[in-house]
């Protein structure tokens, strides 16, 4: 936990209503200056940087309604926190343009003593302010770079980013209401709704010892500044190490339950195979997608970039450990490995951190290069990625290669 100057009444005194401007479509994909390339080996790479979205600089845009917005690679090049308007955005179902916060309430209710339906002060009052510096991670992370090909949004890299949350703990929040004996999940809505009729609502849940941890939030504030409309205003939920599936936006219900959650989104969607499968597979046991693991990328450095013949090369990048702190980063290549050196644990267990390599003298090109992290648990990047249908828990190397003139 860190210190935070979004206090509670900061946040009072500042909470209105929150509304999303229609985006400017001006030049939509007019010039190739517009597109970025994701040199995605499936299927077509380009996509527009616009239109342009309300509190947003340059993103990548994945889709408009409602909005898949990623992170360009080069917002990541300079410390450990992603900038609030550089953070990817995305939305299962239509998400209100505009929510009123004054009249927003939260109601607790399924398992508990004493259902409760709580204002926003009522929720910041719960307990005392916290913050954590977490790293936020969609489960299709990278899913593009699947082959074979997968379905579902064809996310780069940048469906990731790291804030700073501030907000007060979960187990506050549920302390209004009291945890009837036997529970065993809290389960999560928000405000969005499905865009088909007899479409499944957008709910999730997670064991109840993990909503009882000191770091997982109702979390009103990203990086000092109260949760825009795209990232969930006026609360979301946080759980550090676990994908952000689970940080529901717009929070609106809040569900203790004393049995598993049947509900489209934990028991039949975002699940992976339980042991490694081939493509063509069929009928396999599937497992929920959970806690994050370790990853590690080059950010100085893209694909093909050349380098200087004969003089020093310095590599650098971001990492983090997923559910548990990051241990080491190594650069790899064929048949040899560099440890890098990292940089100073700015964030904690959860967040992004910088890592440095030089190499003295570039001898030739660098072929099919990268890093690999392992996190203080032993969990390590794998050298090949374990394909599954969704393209979920992307950490295999991702590698690059250098140019030497």
């Amino acid at each position: 936990m860190t210190g935070t100057r979004l206090s509670r009444r900061a946040l009072i005194a500042g909470a209105g209503t929150a509304a999303l401007a229609a985006p400017t479509f001006a030049g939509m994909g007019a010039k190739l200056g517009g597109m970025i390339d994701l040199a995605l080996p499936g299927g077509p790479s380009l996509r527009p940087t616009t239109p342009a979205f309300p509190g947003k600089g340059e993103m990548i845009v994945q889709r408009i309604r409602p909005p898949l917005l990623e992170t360009p690679m080069a917002a990541f090049r300079e410390g450990i926190i992603t900038p609030n308007d550089r953070m990817f955005v995305r939305w299962n179902w239509q998400m209100p343009t505009e929510v009123k916060a004054a009249d927003h309430r939260v109601a607790v209710g399924g398992a508990v003593t004493k259902a409760v339906s709580l204002t926003l002060d009522d929720i910041a009052s719960a307990g005392e302010t916290v913050s954590v510096i977490a790293v936020n991670q969609c489960a299709g992370n990278g899913r593009g770079l699947s082959q074979p090909r997968v379905t579902g949004t064809q996310w780069g890299n940048g469906a990731m980013g790291c804030a700073k949350w501030t907000g007060v703990r979960l187990k506050d929040v549920l302390a209004k209401a009291g945890v009837a004996a036997g529970a065993r999940r809290v389960r999560f809505a928000g405000l969005d709704v499905p865009l088909t009729d007899g479409a499944p609502q957008f709910i999730k849940s997670i064991p109840l010892d993990i909503a009882m941890r000191d770091d997982v939030l109702v979390a009103w504030g990203m990086n000092d500044e109260p949760l825009s409309i795209l990232h969930g205003f006026p609360l979301r939920i946080v759980v550090p190490g676990w994908f952000s599936t689970y940080w529901v936006k717009m929070l609106a219900t809040i569900e203790v339950l004393s049995g598993e959650d049947d509900s489209y989104y934990v028991a039949d969607s975002y699940r992976m195979p339980a042991q490694p499968i081939t493509p063509d597979a069929k009928d396999f046991p599937t497992v929920p997608i959970t806690t994050m693991p370790p990853r590690a990328l080059i950010t100085s450095h893209e694909d093909g970039d050349v380098v200087k013949l004969g003089k020093p090369l310095v590599l650098e990048g971001i990492a983090f450990g997923g559910d548990a702190a990051l241990d080491r980063v190594d650069l790899v290549g064929k048949g040899w490995e560099i440890p890098c050196t990292l940089g100073p644990d700015e964030g904690g267990p959860y967040a992004f951190r910088r890592w440095q390599v030089t190499l003295p003298q570039v001898a030739g090109d660098f072929e099919g290069i990268g890093v690999r992290a392992r996190n203080v648990n032993g969990a390590v990047q794998p050298a090949d990625f374990a394909w599954n249908p969704s393209g979920y828990a992307r950490n295999v190397i991702e590698r690059i290669t250098l140019r030497a003139q």
